[in-house]
């Protein structure tokens, strides 16, 4: 952990040793390389938290070849720190030693390097992403670098998916394209990333964001389960991760250090970049206004293939009149669009049933139970519809069977391409998504036309499926990647979140895409209503399996319920000089399913009215949160009470000064001695406003809500915190109250002061729920 001697000694050192070793094997006659341990101290505003930090660390290393003198850099990027109580063997552990490896293979090699590579090994990402905005804002290379390969990890290992790239690069994309043996990468995982479909961030943010550098984002996502716990090892880390990522970060990187756009990378912004792997495959890459014209095209030709094909029924002999045709596939666009929204509806509603009934996450380890409940649903919707349709109608019209099957599918594909139009006006670059559907479906009518013109049958059955193959691999790729993403993550996104509509969201959007071009096949057996009711009947009974053990979404280990546990001791300081103490377990639940303990661990915890009570007198309930995040979670924390924990650093506020300024303002400078994580609450009371602090002026000048979150971190160092505020009061209250002034301390790596009850209490909790566990200290001012 950023701060702990481990990280700021013991692992430095060994970073040091391990790229002494790499320098002392090097061909030193052929490159330079510089080594800089880098301790930085700066302070900026993210996720609703006005931060500070004094004396991180990072280790830097700059390899250039003797024979170039070029001074624009390529940035590598992984982080060494870790979270609590996490070996971190996935977590960044994987990337930092495909850093060094890529490092010791670069040193050793004859190849042309064109542009230094500068290697950060991060040390405090885990702690807001500390470690690069020190050394984007300060280190003496950091104005060379001029493109980025961030490393990073949202599992244990496995494939690493490329999530972001640029912003309004292109070519990076496209060097990506040209050289990973293995690609892995999606434009629709970008958008829901930056959309904060995630519960997480990378360092790509800071660099992009303070320091202007485009840049590649990628991130080892398998095993999620494990993510940010003490089973992040090494023994859980996805065979073959190490060999796997290497051989597609080194030619990677020897591509972009060579690459001529590193010279001038302004003269090549030209927009966002669409791209996605072809189940691994290969990878298609082009810019944004390329994507519109292709989307365009493709749902054009859609649309001209669709009205040549129910033309030809026209001419049918055995077919309707013309007339008849005609309306019959109009009758049919408006059955299948209403099929589309049902199956949408009832699949979406399933999941709000699930969450309402408390059965959320029945899926979170064992992923098939998604099936039935989801896509059981959705196919049954698809299918039982046009169905119906088909009977009642079937005696009625002369219109073969297939005709009308074919019917039904052209009708799907108009409606994919209208949305495919439609996101495409939006600027929604995951329109491709359906685009590769329509592209299939359109090239499988036009062979289809061919046929029926040149050989007088259309083999329609043969061709078609023929057609779908790939899009329903290519659909089923990305759903399954999409779970295994997905799922795990949903297990840490907060309290208030909607899982089961989140999965039942991403599973209709990538069904969509090929059920209704696969499922109307099934008109052709002999009673499809049976095979479409029994979709139905499946859900049922997956519904019923959820209330069962088999439902039950938490495994030993494997896939644990999440929770923080802080014993706190908290005093709050009244007017008067008096004050009052007391102290227990603050529990903030990370999932959805906040009842589990009730009957067991929970059971001697405080009702909700006595929440409620604490959030009205005091900011933030007088929780210790420790995260921008824990503020929308508050509302479910807990609160047991219990015997004071051991602080072996109490909170030591002492107020320097108090000046009475022009313009009805008072100024307050404090000094402030406490552990290494201090969270600060400043929260104006009535008529009263922050003008001006010591602090970022994001949110005085963004004008955000108070209470305003201050987080400050040290490292390694006694030097207290200095600070000020400035007040602005109404004319006659020259002598205040003017604010509430919250300082909460985080000990988060000194398990040895842990209390024999906070040891017994923490025992209480099930093997299948894993604890994130600390202590800390609060203290409530009114000043």
């Amino acid at each position: 952990m950023s701060g702990s001697i481990n990280n700021e000694v013991h692992t430095i050192n060994f970073l040091l040793r391990e790229i002494q070793k790499i320098k002392d094997e090097a061909r030193l006659d052929l490159y330079d390389i510089e080594v800089d341990t880098q301790y930085s101290s700066g302070a900026f505003h993210l996720w609703g938290m006005t931060i500070s930090y004094t004396n991180l660390s990072n280790v830097v290393v700059k390899i250039s070849q003797k024979s170039s003198d070029n001074e624009n850099y390529l940035l590598v990027n992984s982080h060494y720190d870790s979270e609590v109580q996490t070996p971190a063997a996935g977590d960044d552990g994987v990337m930092v030693v495909v850093m060094l490896e890529t490092l010791r293979v670069i040193s050793r090699s004859e190849r042309r390097l064109t542009h230094p590579v500068v290697f950060l090994f991060n040390g405090a990402e885990e702690a807001c992403m500390l470690g690069s905005h020190g050394f984007i804002t300060q280190h003496k290379w950091s104005k060379n670098c001029k493109a980025l390969v961030n490393l990073d990890s949202t599992g244990a290992g496995g494939r690493e998916v490329l999530f972001q790239t640029g912003p309004n690069h292109p070519w990076l994309a496209k060097y990506y394209q040209a050289s990973v043996p293995h690609p892995y990468a999606q434009t629709l995982a970008e958008e829901l990333f930056q959309h904060n479909f995630i519960p997480s961030d990378t360092d790509f943010r800071i660099f992009r964001d303070y320091g202007g550098v485009p840049g590649l984002d990628m991130a080892s996502v398998m095993n999620g389960y494990v993510y940010h716990t003490e089973f992040d090892n090494f023994k859980n880390v996805e065979y073959g991760t190490y060999q796997s990522t290497g051989e597609n970060v080194l030619p990677l990187i020897w591509a972009l250090a060579n690459a001529p756009e590193l010279d001038n990378t302004t003269a090549y912004e030209k927009g966002h970049t669409v791209y996605y792997d072809f189940l691994g495959w290969f990878m298609m890459t082009y810019t944004e206004s390329v994507s519109i014209a292709i989307n365009v095209v493709v749902s054009v030709a859609a649309f001209i293939c669709i009205g040549t094909s129910v033309y030809i029924m026209t001419l049918d002999n055995g077919a309707d009149a013309p007339k008849a045709v005609v309306l019959r596939f109009a009758i049919i666009f408006l059955v299948q669009a209403g099929t589309l929204f049902v199956a949408c509806g009832l699949t979406l509603l399933v999941a709000v049933f699930m969450q309402g009934v408390g059965l959320a996450e029945s899926w979170y380890y064992g992923k098939w139970m998604a099936f039935g409940l989801y896509f059981c649903t959705l196919f049954f919707a698809f299918g039982i519809l046009p169905a119906t349709y088909i009977g009642f109608t079937k005696r009625k019209t002369n219109m073969k069977l297939d005709q009308t099957i074919a019917c039904f599918m052209h009708a799907q594909c108009i409606l994919l391409a209208l949305l495919c139009i439609i996101m495409t006006i939006m600027g929604i670059r995951s329109s491709y998504f359906p685009m590769v559907g329509i592209f299939f479906y359109a090239i499988s009518v036009l062979v289809q036309i061919v046929l029926k013109l040149t050989l007088k049958k259309s083999y329609f059955v043969t061709v078609h499926l023929l057609f779908q193959v790939l899009p329903f691999f290519f659909y089923t790729y990305i759903c399954y990647a999409t779970l295994v993403t997905f799922v795990p993550m949903e297990g840490r996104d907060g309290p208030e979140s909607s899982p089961d509509i989140m999965i039942s969201v991403f599973i209709i959007a990538t069904a969509i895409n090929y059920a209704g071009f696969v499922i109307p096949i099934m008109h052709k057996f002999r009673k499809p209503k049976i095979i479409f009711s029994s979709f139905g009947v499946i859900t049922i009974i997956f519904i019923i399996l959820a209330c069962t053990s088999a439902g039950f979404p938490f495994v030993k280990q494997l896939a644990p319920q999440r929770y923080y546990v802080l014993h706190t001791q908290r005093t709050f300081h009244n007017l008067d000089g008096t004050s009052k103490q007391d102290s227990g377990y603050y529990i903030q639940p990370v999932d959805t399913r906040l009842h589990e303990l009730d009957d067991t661990t929970f059971k001697n915890a405080e009702p909700e009215s006595w929440t409620a009570a604490t959030c009205a007198a005091e900011p933030y309930c007088g929780l210790p949160l420790y995260s921008g995040r824990w503020i929308e979670w508050k509302d479910s924390a807990r609160w047991i009470y219990s015997s004071p924990p051991v602080i072996p650093m109490n909170i030591n506020l002492t107020q320097l000064s108090k000046q009475s300024l022009d313009g009805n303002k008072v100024r307050y400078e404090y000094n402030l001695r406490a552990s290494d994580r201090v969270m600060m609450y400043i929260d104006p009371l009535d008529n009263v406003k922050v003008t001006d602090w010591s602090f970022d002026h994001t949110p005085l000048v963004e004008k955000h809500t108070p209470p305003y979150l201050i987080y400050a971190i040290y490292s390694q160092t006694e030097e207290p915190l200095n600070f000020w505020v400035e007040l602005e009061h109404e004319e006659g209250n020259t002598d205040g109250p003017y604010m509430k002034l919250v300082v909460s301390e985080h000990f988060q790596y000194h398990p040895e002061y842990y209390t024999e009850e906070y040891k017994e209490f923490l025992a209480t909790f099930p093997d299948w729920t894993y604890t994130t566990d600390w202590f800390s200290a609060l203290e409530s001012w009114i000043v």
